[in-house]
């Protein structure tokens, strides 16, 4: 055992090339998305024991006179050489002691200034990337800030002059067509191979307009900036996959970006993306066909952004169901053979399962026949991909029978309610009625996708059951109107999609959010527990005297972090932060954190103590967590 630890040790250890294996120097803890640490300080025993070490507040605000407010705070720090490496919800880089949470420095790209971001959400951002010059072995910090790429020197938080146009790449030259800054942005951290920054894009769901910002995927010199290659996630003319969007309408369609991070096989050179919708998240009738290469995962050749191999997971996507996630790239055992292989999890509530080098399907994926559209001018793909393995995680379609049912009055006012939508299995699509969507657009999984863990092959999911109601409007084209100035499309969701009844409680039963153990080596479900609880849900006055189930989970977008201690650390979305023992899924610690996990978490260690970090909250409430034994 001693002799495969050290193994497993080293190949960490190399995977993380330059930095020490205490430290945390991406996103996911290594390239791959891992989100494991083979720190063990903290453990099953004593994880009960656990304080708070410090606490950081962003201190950020509505800004009235530019129209902002700052959302979620979303960031994963990376920790290299005793300084946290994060950005806030405002796009500020920041840089902490990581023994103290004293801050070292902070850089302010001042991205309100252009006016809120269109997204809905306020402003967000999930982390930053590092690069360590070989020669000089200076670090250097990244941040895609909006419609800029940014490079800041580690030490002072200065741009460095000699990058792009004093320390700035603008992201909008040189797309296919003409983008105004304020519609293009960025949430999840750019991600580095030898001397290439490598970023996707943000584009908000409701910005809905022939030429609305393209997904492009490019690459730049991380010394210079210079572009060195662009790969096009909807195909140009004479490209592979453009005779996949029928009516010409390759050459006007936008989204289809990549906004989740990248993760990269960093030995081979091979990238990974996770494709999202094209423009309109829920109507396609502009955009017939499959829609290559939406909806997919794309592994790319980081030097040279050539296709190596791709999957789409989604046909003509109508549902919102873009790949959220980073694709976990994991070393597993199927049937007696070690495999590299890469996980792609959705929305929808799926783990698909890749050869990471070719491309082959672990288990085999089936095209399943799914219900047709009636939208008009509307043509939904006849069949829809399903793994064979691993099985859903997440609950799938509706029926009456999964009405909300903690008391047999609200079970039958659910379902009066549900008779008014079109109810169906997963894939039913989006209707001028109201098609009553499960998993919702926020998933199943979303941005902070799974961790793995190397020893026992067993991958961890949080995962969201809040449903969604798809109805489908025209819409209004008066400038007046809530669409009018950001849309020209034939049909745009109405309103939100959130399917609720009597005063806040959802359609559906719960449990809202859960913990997931996959086995990779046998396709199987090892564990799941509800995780989190939804005070709002709870605390409704129809519930008052019910006996209501010790957790109704919660729904929530962040991921896991799992340990070598055996603790998954997990912010499930509700007020608290969780550990949970990675074999048995018992929950062994809960801290009260007074406002809403937001983030991943991640863990280091600095001068003998571990420490594990989440960030939490929003607007002026947003604060980052540092915890560690006494």
């Amino acid at each position: 055992m001693r002799v495969f630890v050290l193994v497993l040790a080293a190949a960490l250890m190399a995977r993380a090339a330059s930095f020490p294996s205490n430290d945390w120097p991406y996103y996911g803890g290594d390239q791959r998305g891992s989100k494991y640490s083979l720190l063990d300080q903290i453990n099953r025993q004593n994880v009960a024991n656990l304080k708070v070490a410090w606490e950081w507040r962003t201190g950020e605000a509505a800004l009235p006179e530019f129209g902002t407010r700052p959302g979620m705070f979303e960031t994963t720090p990376l920790m290299v050489g005793g300084v946290l490496y994060f950005s806030t919800p405002y796009n500020r880089v920041v840089a902490l002691d990581a023994r103290t949470g004293q801050q070292k420095w902070t850089c302010d790209p001042k991205a309100y200034q252009d006016g809120q971001v269109p997204n809905g959400t306020g402003f967000v951002h999930r982390g930053v990337a590092l690069w360590r010059d070989p020669s000089t072995h200076l670090l250097r910090v990244f941040i895609n800030s909006r419609y800029r790429l940014i490079a800041l020197d580690s030490e002072t938080g200065e741009p460095v002059k000699g990058f792009g146009n004093n320390g700035a790449v603008n992201l909008i030259d040189g797309l296919r067509w003409k983008t105004d800054p304020k519609n293009y942005t960025n949430t999840s951290p750019p991600i580095v191979y030898k001397n290439l920054v490598i970023v996707g894009n943000g584009v908000a769901d409701r910005l809905v307009y022939k030429n609305d910002p393209p997904g492009d995927v490019r690459a730049f010199d991380v010394r210079t900036g210079k572009l060195v290659w662009t790969f096009h996630t909807v195909p140009l003319k004479n490209e592979f996959g453009n005779e996949t969007w029928g009516g010409n309408s390759a050459s006007f369609t936008g989204h289809t970006n990549v906004w989740a991070p990248m993760t990269l096989d960093d030995t081979r050179g091979l990238l990974y993306l996770p494709v999202s919708t094209p423009s309109n998240d829920f109507y396609g009738g502009r955009r017939p066909g499959t829609n290559l290469f939406a909806d997919s995962i794309v592994c790319l050749d980081a030097a040279t952004g050539v296709r190596k191999w791709h999957y789409q997971l989604v046909h003509h996507g109508l549902w919102d169901y873009d790949m959220p996630s980073p694709p976990n790239l994991v070393t597993i055992r199927v049937n007696g053979e070690t495999i590299d292989a890469v996980v792609q999890l959705t929305k929808h509530g799926f783990a698909f399962v890749f050869n990471r080098i070719t491309g082959k399907p672990i288990w085999p994926i089936e095209e399943m026949p799914v219900p047709t559209s009636d939208v008009p001018g509307e043509h939904a793909w006849p069949t829809q991909p399903r793994p064979t393995k691993p099985p859903a995680f997440s609950p799938q379609g509706a029926s009456l029978e999964d009405a909300f049912d903690l008391t047999p009055e609200l079970k039958a006012e659910a379902q009066a309610q549900m008779k008014d939508l079109r109810l169906g299995p997963l894939f039913t699509p989006p209707s001028i009625q109201g098609t009553l969507m499960r998993p919702g657009v926020i998933g199943g999984a979303n941005w902070g996708g799974g961790s793995f863990d190397p020893e026992t092959h067993i991958l961890y999911v949080k995962s969201s059951n809040i449903p969604a109601v798809a109805k489908l409007v025209k819409p209004d084209p008066s400038p007046s109107g809530p669409t009018g100035a950001i849309t020209d499309a034939e049909y745009v969701m109405e309103g939100g999609t959130n399917a609720n009844f009597h005063h806040g409680l959802p359609l559906t039963k719960p449990p809202y959010g859960q913990l997931t153990a996959i086995n990779l080596d046998r396709g199987e479900i090892v564990w799941q527990i509800p995780l989190g609880d939804d005070i709002a849900v709870r605390s409704n006055a129809a519930l008052h005297g019910v006996n209501i189930p010790s957790k109704l989970g919660a729904a929530g977008v962040a991921g896991t972090l799992t340990t070598k201690g055996g603790l998954v650390f997990v912010g499930g979305g509700d007020t608290a932060f969780h550990a949970i023992d990675k074999t048995t899924g018992t929950e062994l610690w809960t801290h009260a954190l007074g406002v809403r996990t937001t983030a991943t978490p991640m863990t280091y260690s600095q001068d003998a103590h571990q420490y594990v970090v989440i960030a939490a909250g929003s607007g002026s409430e947003a604060r980052l967590f540092a915890f560690t034994l006494p």
